[in-house]
């Protein structure tokens, strides 16, 4: 008799235990975009690897369609807010005599080669070079450095940030549709999109420093 009252309340509660679409929705949009707006503050958050997982489960959801526009809305919004804010402390301390934590932040992420090469990129192609930044692995610090450094308005720089965000989310979007269309389970299109995002940010630095200790024994 126990166990069959056990097993009533449990088949009764089966829908309770398990979070509906719409519970699900309301708490991975906010998530994600707190999680991008951090990510963008502190370089460390690998927010394309959580668009793309985003992606994944949008695309497994009812109205696909939907949930992964508002998958790249919140994304894209949470990233080019992120930028602005960081750009807005980084020119807090370019005009400050005694400088900021955020700009020795920046000058941390951005070593000495790369934002040479930034600042060159900046001179020669303006604004447009940002959208470039965000695509390319670590390529977005260095680039805001040199225009905080170059002494960019601010309206300036939200004119190129604003079509790079927008290409970034994209870009890991896209990442994410096709690993989760190529498995039928959700989790592993995630882990699939999470192991290319690494791959997509890890090659190019291997690269780099294999090409670099080539040059030095040359």
């Amino acid at each position: 008799m126990v166990a069959l009252q056990s097993a009533v309340l449990w088949g009764a509660g089966v829908d309770a235990v398990i979070p509906t679409e719409s519970t699900q929705q309301a708490v991975t949009y906010p998530s994600l975009f707190l999680l991008v707006v951090v990510g963008a503050l502190v370089p460390v958050v690998p927010t394309g690897a959580l668009v793309s997982g985003a992606a994944v489960v949008a695309l497994h959801h009812s109205t696909p369609a939907l949930s992964l526009a508002a998958v790249f809305a919140v994304a894209a919004g949470a990233a080019f807010l992120g930028d602005l804010t960081l750009y807005w402390l980084g020119r807090r301390g370019v005009a400050s005599k005694n400088g900021s934590r955020w700009l020795e932040r920046l000058r941390s992420h951005a070593p000495p080669e790369r934002l040479t090469q930034a600042q060159d990129k900046l001179r020669e192609h303006g604004v447009a070079v940002l959208v470039l930044s965000r695509l390319i692995p670590a390529g977005r610090i260095p680039v805001m450095l040199a225009c905080l450094l170059a002494r960019m308005p601010t309206r300036e720089f939200v004119r190129g940030n604003l079509p790079a965000c927008f290409a970034w989310t994209v870009t890991y979007a896209l990442i994410g549709i096709l690993s989760g269309s190529l498995f039928p389970e959700p989790w592993q299109g995630v882990v699939a999109a999470v192991g290319l995002t690494v791959l997509v940010s890890v090659v190019p630095g291997l690269w780099r420093r294999m090409g670099h200790k080539r040059t030095q024994t040359g």
